[in-house]
């Protein structure tokens, strides 16, 4: 199904490109087989195929969760400005 100039230049305005009138043909017959490869595509049949998390099948190595700096909560809050049960205070921006 060939893509015809009027549908280019809705495309484009859609997409907020300029597109030259003798661009236009080029653009429509490069669009038009990419359309058809992608109906090649969806031509094969899948049904007995199970979909892969990844084309590699990798698995990503973990660190362990491990504890790696002290809690120096209280010093931090020493030097701020506004602190009260353990939380931070500050100024109220929405009325």
């Amino acid at each position: 199904m060939p893509i015809e100039q009027d549908e280019i230049e809705k495309i484009a305005a859609l997409a907020r490109i300029r597109v030259d009138t003798a661009q236009a043909a080029a653009l429509g017959q490069r669009l038009t087989e990419i359309l058809g490869m992608v109906e090649q595509l969806q031509a094969v049949d899948t049904a007995g195929v199970e979909p892969m998390a990844h084309p590699l099948d990798a698995v990503a190595t973990l660190r362990a969760d491990e504890v790696t700096e002290c809690n120096r909560r209280d010093a931090f809050q020493a030097i701020a400005p506004a602190v009260e049960d353990g939380l931070y205070l500050v100024p109220k921006v929405i009325e």
